[in-house]
């Protein structure tokens, strides 16, 4: 598949001219419940930076509202653009809550690299070690790790129209037939995702959702994050617009695991700058986000991990599409297994994330010591999320290929 650059997309010479390097250094650092000051200047010429790639983004595929947080050499600062509902014309502001959809996998491995680090499980176990309904199946021939790198031997998309919860979810499992051997292949799978979720929390004795907020989003200080948005915070939730309606994400099998995180720009942040710096982490929390970098399949230029992809760094804005074009995420591709220790030179890591009104994608860049998240309360193409994050990056740290 071809991809075609928005038609507002910006020369390096284009994004850079608003981007004061100097203003970047003076962002404050983001504390708990606040956003970042910094001096009007560096503000202002940081905001005209995102300014010209977000806007034109938003107008070209009617988002109503959206949210940018960048972290800089550990300094944080949100941006946020237009209306949270068109119905109300509620701004976005710093409290609002996005559906992340997908990204939430990234939580799901992060649990379970947890639980691993924590003596619960581990990652080379097998699922019916902690589902005992599926002992002996042939998804039980798949490990923990299979599954969170959705090479199991071909776990579908999505669950079938007919399974309608987790009880569904695991009769289905039952049933299921491989279409390869368990690390041969990756297709790209929420059920893949929903199993590991289940068999961490049965490894874990406790509810994902429990389990999630205390050992994940606590530590973390993402006090605006739920998998249940509580009836306090429902004034925050955005809604997600689709085909003229504003809508939010509706319960489903293993959903929790798979799409169910609701957060803020600024406590997404917070995940993302944990992955940026772990070393001030406690001990088993700091294994589990370096367990999630750690690169597991070689799919073409992308390297797979438990949990995060990763390309190596700098590239080219077209090998970053590549890596996250439709046929790596539909169709199932080959893979070769690479040493499981971390990288020795600069990568950059993504993931995206949609659900029918909602569309989110974060990346970031350890070497530079940079991570970008943008929300939008509008699921819009993948091509376009990866370009604008790729655009952003590049007016704060240009490669040496322009």
């Amino acid at each position: 598949m071809k991809f075609q650059p928005m038609p507002q997309t910006l020369s390096r010479r284009q994004l850079c001219q608003h981007a004061l390097a100097a203003g970047l250094a003076l962002v404050a650092p983001l504390g708990a419940g606040a956003t970042s000051t910094t001096t009007a200047d560096s503000a202002e010429a940081l905001r005209a930076s995102i300014d010209v790639i977000i806007q034109p983004l938003m107008a070209r595929y009617d988002i109503p509202g959206m949210a940018v947080a960048l972290s800089i050499e550990g300094r944080a600062q949100v941006f946020n653009y237009g209306v949270r509902a068109r119905d109300s014309q509620a701004p976005v502001n710093d409290a609002t809550i996005f559906e992340i959809g997908s990204v939430s996998k990234m939580f799901t491995a992060t649990l379970a690299a947890y639980a691993e680090a924590s003596g619960k499980l581990a990652l080379r176990d097998h699922p019916g070690r902690y589902v005992a309904a599926l002992k002996g199946s042939a998804i039980d021939k798949a490990s923990l790790l299979h599954l969170g790198s959705y090479t199991a031997g071909g776990l579908p998309l999505q669950f079938p129209d007919g399974v309608k919860d987790d009880a569904d979810a695991l009769a289905y499992l039952q049933r299921w037939k491989p279409a390869a051997r368990p690390g041969s292949q990756r297709l790209y799978s929420n059920p893949s995702i929903g199993l590991l979720g289940a068999a961490t929390a049965a490894a874990m004795q406790g509810r994902f959702a429990l389990l999630m907020e205390k050992q994940i989003f606590a530590p973390l200080g993402m006090r605006h994050s739920h998998l249940h948005v509580p009836a306090e915070a429902m004034a925050d939730y955005a809604w997600g617009h689709r085909q003229g309606r504003q809508v939010r994400v509706n319960p489903g099998p293993m959903d929790e695991a798979t799409y169910g995180i609701k957060t803020t720009a600024a406590d997404l942040l917070r995940f993302v700058q944990a992955q940026l710096d772990p070393a001030a982490l406690d001990a088993p929390l700091r294994r589990a986000v370096e367990t999630t970098q750690i690169g597991q399949f070689r799919v073409g230029h992308m390297v797979q991990g438990f949990g995060w992809e990763q390309f190596p760094y700098p590239l080219s804005r077209e090998l970053l599409l590549g890596g996250n074009a439709e046929e790596i995420y539909f169709d199932p591709n080959p893979v070769q297994a690479v040493p499981a220790q971390p990288a020795s030179t600069p990568r950059l890591f993504n993931k995206t994330g949609s659900t029918g009104g909602f569309g989110a994608y974060v990346l970031f860049v350890p070497a530079k010591r940079i991570g970008i998240v943008i929300l939008a309360n509008r699921s819009y193409p993948i091509p376009a999320r990866v370009e604008a994050g790729y655009a952003i990056l590049e007016s704060l740290a240009p490669s040496p290929q322009d």
